[in-house]
């Protein structure tokens, strides 16, 4: 690094830390502190496609609604909505005291007003194909193709549906679709992706990429406690980006960060249990927070017949998929490699934690060899024999849960090799179609079944749909879901959906994940959910 630009950038957070308070220990701030060891790759919300930037986001901007605590629609910047007679029209009534953040990019450098003009086009922003945004496909066939998004007046907003869309309102909960600011945009350019500005709790102050990022607290946060407080309590964040997990725990340990986010392998066994318990040495010293997490883990295979990859892959084949998915102990794989924190993923692609999810009506797979054998030889296979060696690609964190599962399909006749590639030279080749069997991950957007089965939509380009999945009766069940209005019909639509994908298996459920979170005794309020979204507007540092 420059040194003039080390010293400038320590000393833009020395100020702000009061006095070159950088040092946490001696700071009198309420900063709290946390790594991102992935790095951050933008702080647009335009491009919060992953958790680390929709983490940040969600600390800098506000969305029209928001999902609490117990996975509901609440208002944010809408304080209340409407719903015409025929589930086409969305009218949303705003906040009046909702200000951006202070920034050059205003007059006198000072936030101006939130309005209904900032929401249609900070919405419009992410369908622009100039902006080039991942999360454009979130609107896609869903929303009015003249006039989707319309200003009423300063505090009333529009939206219209082409057809009926109960999970509508979850999508506009996601940090796609946070309210920006024309002028800082415009402003900024390409550079609004380290430059943010938004009305969120927390504001930018400097961003140092690869070293630290610093947020402040928002003093005009319009947010305020049942006490009448305004939020948040905290007076900032600081994130660092040290890649090393050993080096996290560590400074965990050092009590240098607040929290950390789930367990690396290393050092997992020396704090927990098998049974996902804290071991007794660790008691009091720390807490252990778990929380049904909506997060599917997955191998995903390609099955569009008319890619080049697929003409002499017997992984063409549904009952060598199935074959996989039966050959391999997923609760032992939850035992041994996570210590209990996860559940075997024997049901469909809808994990635990909502409300349509029932592993007694849609049946997955479970580790049966003598079935996985059954399977090899009606696919021409008998024990194997003539089976090509299948190339699985993983990121080095999944390596080890890789080869547990390579070990054990080999045990019945399916060689499968791993090899492990970078995570962006995974996601683009999955979202190009060039990855034939790969790990992978959902994370629900918002809280809705829903978000699952339409990474198998086949009008859905990839992302989501990573494996190219084709099938009529599913997409026709899955469409009918999105427009029926009764949630105990609609949850038996997905589950029906659900159930045909799995029976074609262009994926291998792996497990159902959950939160895991270590945290500092002095952290209050600091509450784990179904989203594993990084809450801060409450915590209190003790």
């Amino acid at each position: 690094m420059n040194v003039k630009r080390k010293y400038y950038w320590l000393l833009v957070i020395g100020c702000w830390f009061l006095g070159a308070c950088y040092n946490k220990k001696s700071s009198t701030r309420k900063v709290f502190h946390y790594n991102e060891s992935s790095g951050i790759a933008s702080l647009d919300p335009a491009f919060a496609k992953n958790q680390s930037v929709m983490w940040v986001v969600h600390q800098l901007y506000n969305t029209l609604v928001q999902v609490d605590e117990h996975l509901n629609i609440v208002p944010s910047l809408a304080k209340s909505w409407d719903i015409s007679e025929d589930r086409l029209t969305y009218t949303f009534h705003l906040r009046n005291d909702v200000f951006f953040h202070d920034d050059a990019a205003f007059a006198d450098s000072k936030g101006r007003k939130m309005t209904a003009k900032d929401v249609e086009y900070s919405l419009d922003r992410i369908i622009n194909k100039q902006t080039a945004s991942p999360g454009s496909w979130i609107f896609n066939r869903k929303v009015d193709s003249l006039q989707p998004f319309r200003i009423v007046d300063d505090t009333t907003f529009r939206l219209k549906l082409l057809r009926p869309y109960n999970p509508v309102l979850g999508i506009l909960s996601m940090q796609y679709c946070s309210v920006v600011a024309r002028e800082a945009v415009e402003k900024y350019g390409n550079n609004f992706r380290r430059h943010p500005v938004g009305t969120g709790p927390f504001q930018f102050v400097a961003w140092e990429e690869g070293q630290a990022l610093v947020l402040k607290k928002n003093e005009k946060y319009f947010e305020m406690d049942n006490a009448g407080k305004r939020l948040p309590y905290l007076d900032g964040v600081k994130i660092s980006f040290y890649d090393s997990k050993a080096t996290e725990f560590l400074l965990f340990r050092q009590k240098q960060l607040e929290f950390i986010n789930d367990i690396e392998a290393s050092f997992k066994d020396e704090v927990l249990t098998k049974k996902g318990t804290l071991r007794k040495e660790w008691e009091g010293r720390i807490g252990l927070q778990t929380n049904p997490y909506l997060n599917i883990e997955y191998l995903g295979i390609l099955v569009d017949s008319t890619n080049e990859l697929l003409k002499n892959s017997p992984m063409r084949l549904k009952k060598i998929r199935q074959a996989i998915n039966y050959g391999f102990d997923r609760r032992k794989m939850i035992l041994y490699l996570r210590n209990s924190l996860g559940t075997p993923a024997e049901s469909g692609f809808v994990p635990t934690g909502l409300p349509s999810f029932d592993s007694s009506v849609v049946k997955g797979y479970h580790y049966d060899p003598a079935k996985t054998k059954q399977l090899l030889t009606e696919a021409g296979y008998p024990d194997g024999k003539g089976l090509p060696t299948i190339k699985l690609l993983t990121i080095s964190i999944y390596s080890e849960m890789g080869n547990f599962i390579a070990k054990q399909l080999e045990e019945s006749g399916i060689p499968v090799q791993v090899e492990v590639v970078q995570k962006s030279l995974l996601l683009e080749m999955t979202s190009n179609s060039r990855a034939l069997f790969f790990r992978g991950s959902w994370i629900a957007d918002y809280p809705d079944a829903e978000n699952y089965l339409s990474v198998f939509y086949s009008k859905n380009p990839a992302p989501p749909n990573y494996t190219r999945y084709k099938n009529p009766e599913f997409d026709a069940i899955f469409e009918k879901a999105l427009t029926e209005n009764n949630d105990s019909m609609r949850y038996k639509l997905y589950q029906q959906a659900d159930q045909i994908m799995i029976n074609d298996a262009p994926v291998v459920p792996l497990w159902y994940d959950k939160v895991v979170r270590l945290v500092q005794t002095n952290v209050k309020n600091f509450k784990p959910d179904a989203l594993n979204m990084l809450e801060l507007r409450k915590v209190q540092l003790q």
